[in-house]
């Protein structure tokens, strides 16, 4: 399956989804409800898109539906970062992997498989990157 992008209102219900394993409508509506003030008809409408997007499977179990996540957490969370990081100009990755790095808490355990990562990344990494935004790519105009 190709992941497509999801709204932060489905990542609500995702979360909430990859937390419990399994859950109704009604459970995910109550949870919901508490947490961001929605209506049941809301979480209905966003566990269709999410079914529709193959995100998430329902099975009936009688009178009611189950949903459960069909898909790995990490794995979505590492799609739809890679599909955010698509959108930018590889001239300004950099910066903005940076700048998250910088503003999210990080364990030491995070901070040293990040300070690996970028170590062996450093042994094959380009001095520069050109402009990925025009096609044939050319210089774009640099931030003074």
């Amino acid at each position: 399956m190709t992941q497509r992008e999801i709204s932060n209102a489905e990542w609500e219900v995702m979360r909430l989804l990859w937390s419990l394993g399994e859950a109704s409508s009604k459970q995910l509506a109550d949870l919901l409800v508490k947490k961001q003030g929605w209506k049941a008809a809301t979480v209905k409408t966003l566990l269709g898109r999410l079914v529709n997007k193959e995100y998430v499977t329902a099975k009936k179990s009688g009178r009611r539906y189950l949903y459960r996540a069909a898909v790995g957490e990490q794995a979505t969370i590492d799609a739809q970062l890679k599909m955010s990081f698509d959108k930018i100009c590889q001239r300004h990755v950099g910066r903005a992997l940076a700048h998250v790095v910088q503003e999210v808490p990080l364990t030491t355990t995070d901070i040293d498989r990040l300070v690996a990562l970028l170590k062996a990344k450093r042994t094959t990494a380009p001095v520069t990157l050109s402009c990925d935004c025009l096609f044939p790519p050319q210089e774009c105009q640099r931030e003074k």
